[in-house]
């Protein structure tokens, strides 16, 4: 009898579940879309260079982890449930069931539905996996052929993780049952709404804001104090005093907004919106301006100051949503001609019924889609950089370097030629097709000596080594004159920067003589990042007459080999290394290998797990977000259906009806995602700023603007399907 009854409510009430199917199937539809790549079972085929094991292992617990999330959803919507279902509740227990076997009906019922998500996100996850198949093949510079496979161990671990996951909420729903009275029950649907007051959680949130303001002050006097110089250049000055004016106006405002709270009103809290703005940009201007203008503003200014713009832009979300809230009171109070114009005045009774809960829950999901916003953004911009270095720094098959930074004796300098790579290539049978080793000397003996940080001097390679690292690469050769010299440059180095340089050098003193630039003056074709000095840019190329006069203080090896290095071989070979050359040795020298197999396996294996967890976290969070939203103005409805009943007694239409639903609907919905853009848009705007340069050497914004547009287009996408789904349920809920 049970079972019949079990089935019978989850026939009925499958309407109720809608959202909470759709979204639990997308979850688990991605969770074993992601998870099949690191199944026992699944093998494509990527090459002997290559090994899926720190992948695998990587990726599922990220996964998991992130997964965890939804046992937030699965309670949110159980809980919209017990909320709809109270009175049919209440009835069994007077019918004379006991409220412990409704419990396990309900439990066993939610538990019928998670199944079938289960069932269903499974089967999509088969077709989803083929996608994420495509994107590991595809990073792994490999052809993808269709191949449907279903991998038991991931079924085992998907079904194993979702079913725990709806046994605990389960239990926790059954508890509550048992614990609610029938009388409490019975009358559920028949309580008041509570009585509108303003919402005191803001001014919590003005005393947190104003404490933080009070380090941005301090911080402010402190960098004035130490850092300032009338002769920088006007913005800086500005900036200096603006991250002190600013921050003691808003404590001022701040003081006067919590003595003024009594009295209401919205003017107080207007001024600390506009002082939040105010105090972000400034905050903002930092770093920029640092990389701009080469400030030393001391260890960690930088990340200090962006954390004050996070802090800025969470209150500007809390005050800017609770004063919209405000702003709709007022308009209904102050403006009668909008009011009772048609059904506004049923449009503002339905938005004020449930004015101050909705503050505080749109608040909360206005953060968590600015969370997510920048995620979404955040990936291809992370993967790229990483993606782009490792083409730089991966040039060769082996690169063997030395750093001097530790030996303080000159007899001590690595000078090395590591032969036990030339004779383990050889036991292998690996054949050489290029091999350089090359010695990098200091212009001037006496910076032997120079070890202070971001001031090591730049040191120089022979022109020989240089053209023939230049011709292993396919680049053209150069020349230079006697007596002359020429530049190198990372490719992140910004033109500005090389300008500067090279305007302030166009001469070098050297233990040979005076060198002076070469009509052309600098290179910046990639050869690699160990040929450059620590906390340097550029290498400085000399005749090789002049580099026989100079201290060498480190020994390089580049070796291109005939066929690739399996990861076996490369994975035994550095272990060989690491023994015979440790990173730290007596007397100070430190050694280092890179293997072009290890390289790509090892950043191809981070660069997808860490888009992967960022994708899928944010898809989670986005989906969280709108089913909170969704399933709260689908619980209004029930509630609100005696309303909409009046509303047609008195002659309103039902297309009428429907635009006041909508319009309704655009305001919860649209509320908070609008704020959420605009706040994630000025966030990205800062990250992309910071890391322009990194963003121009390594991915280049052409190929950049059209990933974060295809990422938006996905997040409007998803918002317009749970729009129109709550829009069609909104509509069915209220129908007579």
């Amino acid at each position: 009898m049970y079972a019949k009854l079990v089935f019978r409510n989850a026939k009925r009430s499958v309407k109720d579940y809608i959202v909470y199917l759709v979204t639990m199937t997308i979850c688990v539809t991605l969770f074993y879309a992601f998870l099949s790549i690191t199944s026992s079972y699944y093998h494509p085929d990527i090459g002997s260079e290559y090994d899926l094991t720190l992948l695998g292992d990587g990726l599922k617990a990220a996964i998991c982890m992130i997964t965890l999330l939804l046992l937030f959803i699965i309670r949110f919507v159980n809980n919209y449930m017990l909320r709809r279902r109270q009175k049919e509740f209440a009835v069994q227990s007077v019918m004379g069931m006991e409220q412990k076997n409704i419990g396990r009906i309900f439990f066993a019922e939610t538990l019928l539905m998670g199944m079938l998500s289960i069932g269903a996100g499974i089967f999509f996850g088969v077709f989803g996996s083929q996608f994420i198949t495509a994107m590991l093949l595809t990073a792994y510079g490999r052809t993808y052929r269709l191949s449907w496979t279903l991998f038991p161990d991931t079924v085992v671990l998907t079904v194993s993780f979702f079913m725990l996951s709806f046994f605990i909420v389960g239990m926790w729903n059954t508890r509550t049952i048992q614990k609610t009275r029938i009388i409490t029950m019975l009358s559920a649907d028949k309580e008041n709404e509570p009585e509108l007051k303003k919402s005191r959680w803001i001014f919590a949130a003005v005393i947190l804001f104003a404490l933080f303001t009070v380090w941005m002050l301090i911080t402010g006097i402190e960098k004035r104090y130490f850092f300032y110089d009338s002769r920088f250049a006007l913005p800086v000055r500005i900036l200096f005093w603006g991250n002190i004016l600013f921050p003691a106006l808003t404590l001022l405002w701040s003081v006067f907004c919590l003595v003024r709270k009594k009295k209401g009103g919205s003017a107080p809290l207007s001024g600390l919106l506009m002082c939040a703005v105010l105090n972000a940009f400034m905050a903002a201007g930092v770093p920029a301006l640092i990389n701009k203008y080469e400030l030393s503003l001391g260890d960690g200014t930088i990340n200090q100051y962006l954390l004050f713009v996070l802090i800025d832009l969470m209150f500007f979300i809390c005050d800017l949503i609770y004063l919209a809230s405000s702003f709709i009171v007022t308009w209904k109070e102050k403006s009668p001609e909008h009011r009772y114009h048609k059904e506004a005045l049923f449009f503002f009774g339905q938005i004020a019924s449930k004015l101050d809960t909705t503050s505080r829950t749109m608040t909360i999901i206005c953060a968590t889609l600015v969370m997510a916003i920048f995620l979404f953004i955040a990936a291809p911009v992370l993967t790229g950089w990483s993606s782009g270095y490792l083409d730089i720094r991966s040039m060769y098959d082996v690169q063997v370097y030395a750093i001097y930074n530790d030996v303080y004796e000159e007899e001590n300098l690595p000078q090395d030629n590591y032969e036990i790579v030339t004779s383990f290539l050889a036991g292998h049978r690996i054949a050489i097709a290029n091999d350089c080793t090359f010695n990098r000397y200091l212009p001037d003996k006496d910076d032997f000596h120079n070890r202070q940080k971001y001031d090591f001097p730049v040191v120089a390679v022979s022109l020989s080594d240089y053209n023939f690292i230049r011709e292993m690469l396919g680049y053209a050769q150069i020349s230079l004159a006697e007596n002359e010299f020429t530049t190198h440059w990372k490719a992140i180095a910004t033109e500005e920067e090389r300008n500067r340089f090279l305007k302030m050098h166009t001469s070098v003193a050297t233990d040979a003589g005076i060198l002076t630039i070469s009509q052309k003056p600098y290179y910046q074709e990639a050869i690699g990042e160990t040929v450059y000095n620590t906390y340097t840019k550029l290498i400085y190329v000399f005749p090789d007459n002049v580099c026989e006069k100079l201290l060498p203080v480190m020994r390089n090896r580049y070796i291109i080999t005939a066929e690739k290095i399996t990861y076996e071989d490369a994975y035994r070979l550095e272990k060989l290394f690491a023994a015979e050359y440790p990173e730290e040795t007596e007397n100070g020298a430190a050694y280092g290998v890179r293997f072009r197999t290890l390289q790509v396996n090892r950043a191809i294996a981070d660069n997808f797990i860490l888009e992967a967890a960022m994708l899928y976290g944010a898809i989670v969070l986005m989906v969280i977000c709108l089913t909170v939203l969704s399933l709260q103005q689908l619980l209004d409805a029930g509630q609100y259906k005696y309303r909409f009943c009046v509303l047609r007694q008195l002659g309103v239409e039902e297309t009428r009806i429907g635009k006041l639903i909508l319009y309704q609907l655009g305001v919860w919905f649209g509320l908070p995602v609008i704020v959420a853009v605009a706040v994630s848009a000025v966030v990205t705007a800062c990250f992309i700023q910071m890391i322009s340069a990194e963003i121009s050497a390594y991915i280049g914004f052409s190929t950049l603007l059209p990933q974060i547009g295809t990422t938006m287009g996905i997040l409007a996408v998803l918002f317009i399907c749970y729009f129109l789904s709550t829009w069609m349920l909104f509509m069915r809920s209220v129908r007579p």
